[in-house]
């Protein structure tokens, strides 16, 4: 086991670089499979969840090679196996080879995904627009096993605009007979990145970044290659440790577009920060205005950075609300923060954040990713040591935190314990 140590109250300083979007990177390794041949994808995160993507893609017999953050993804001698539970728990992802696997070979043999504990989850508009194509689900207590002689291409129109199913149906329409529209799909940036993909191998899909994709089925696919896009909650995450402890520190390798809703929140708050082409400059502002959020589906504030957002608000002078309209369970990291000194009081999903607040270091535990994210920062700002357990979920989806923290001035290191 290992445990993050961080002697808080430390400026940052320095240049901060932002890797591939965990997002993107992980259906477009799944992605791969797709394609016939050999794929390549460059800047891919070095985060666990990509590890545990390539124990699945090298169980189906393909080869992977990666130099740094560029893989390549052999699948000339790929085999349609069961994906048993050891890997599929590991993270929320392996469902893309649900979507990949019916859209090549009509069967598939999963057992459920894991993945962060911030709600339900269910997958529900996953199984309907496998459904709506052709695809027979059948459930054996925590597997599925989903099974088409075809695939037909249909209208879809999902309840929610959820990423997951969105990407998860684009798979499996891809090479179905006849044209598939998604209504109310998801609008991430991610969508577009994949898209790019997808249609480098051959395929024919438009409108992703839009609530409407259309996918006109093909027969096969081969080999290509694509980069993965920054990662924008990354970049949101080192931001708001800027707009806390900032002396000139620089976020390189944005993109400012893809953060829209942040830098809107940011303005109301009175952050001060200089914006370029593809990075930003920021230093601690002293005297935060507090606001009000909602998370919403893209455009709108991003859930996966309402928790460290949270951390920004304790230090608002006033009172500020964050209220979860996505997950119902993205309040893992509250009790921490008042452990902490934080003053915030809980009503269902929305939380009131009054402000300015000292936090003080003690031992804590992430609960999921963002909550995670959060933690450090909040340990950053704190004055002594925080000592932060349950790391995995950190570790999951941000790349080399503790180098990139340490390199501009933080006192932060891993331990064994």
């Amino acid at each position: 086991m290992e445990r993050i140590v961080i002697d808080g109250g430390f400026p940052l300083s320095g240049n901060i670089t932002i890797g591939g979007a965990k997002n993107s990177a992980v259906a477009l390794i799944p992605a791969a499979l797709l394609a016939d041949g050999i794929s390549t994808i460059k800047n891919v995160p070095n985060i666990t969840d990509r590890d545990a993507l390539f124990e699945i893609v090298r169980l189906l017999n393909c080869k992977i090679e990666q130099n740094d953050k560029i893989i390549k993804i052999d699948t000339s001698n790929l085999e349609n196996k069961l994906i048993p539970q050891q890997l599929s728990v590991k993270l929320r992802a392996s469902y893309y080879f649900m979507g990949v696997l019916l859209s090549k070979y009509k069967h598939v043999e999963i057992y459920f995904p894991g993945g962060c504990n911030i709600g339900s989850r269910p997958i529900d508009l996953h199984l309907k627009g496998f459904k709506a194509l052709g695809a027979k689900i059948t459930k054996k207590k925590h597997k599925y096993i989903l099974d088409a002689e075809e695939l037909k291409g249909t209208t879809i129109n999902l309840d929610f605009a959820s990423v997951g199913a969105t990407i998860n149906i684009m798979f499996a329409a891809t090479l179905a007979k006849g044209t598939t529209i998604i209504k109310n799909a998801a609008k991430e940036v991610e969508l577009i990145n994949i898209m790019d993909f997808l249609n480098k191998m051959g395929a024919k899909i438009s409108g992703a970044g839009t609530d409407t994709i259309t996918i006109e089925g093909v027969e096969k696919l081969h080999g290509t290659e694509i980069e993965v896009i920054p990662d924008r909650i990354e970049a949101g995450t080192y931001i708001l440790m800027g707009a806390l402890l900032g002396d000139n520190l620089t976020i390189n390798g944005i993109i400012p577009d893809h953060n829209k809703a942040l830098f809107a929140e940011l303005d109301k708050m009175g952050v001060s920060y200089k914006l370029n082409t593809s990075s930003i400059t920021l230093s601690k502002c002293e005297n935060l205005k507090p606001t009000n959020i909602i998370t919403q589906v893209y455009p709108g504030f991003p859930t996966d950075l309402n928790q460290p957002m949270g951390v920004l608000l304790t230090q608002a002078n006033g009172v500020s609300t964050m209220e979860e309209t996505i997950w119902e369970n993205r309040i893992g990291h509250y009790p921490s923060l008042q452990k902490m000194g934080a003053n915030i009081e809980l009503k269902g999903n929305k939380a009131t954040i009054i402000g300015k607040t000292e936090l003080k270091g003690t031992e804590i535990n992430a609960t999921d990713l963002r909550a995670g994210a959060a933690l450090i920062v909040a340990g950053l700002i704190a004055k002594g040591t925080t000592t932060i357990y349950d790391i995995d979920y950190i570790l999951r989806g941000y790349e080399n935190i503790i180098n990139k923290l340490s390199n501009v001035g933080a006192k932060i290191k891993i331990e064994k314990i």
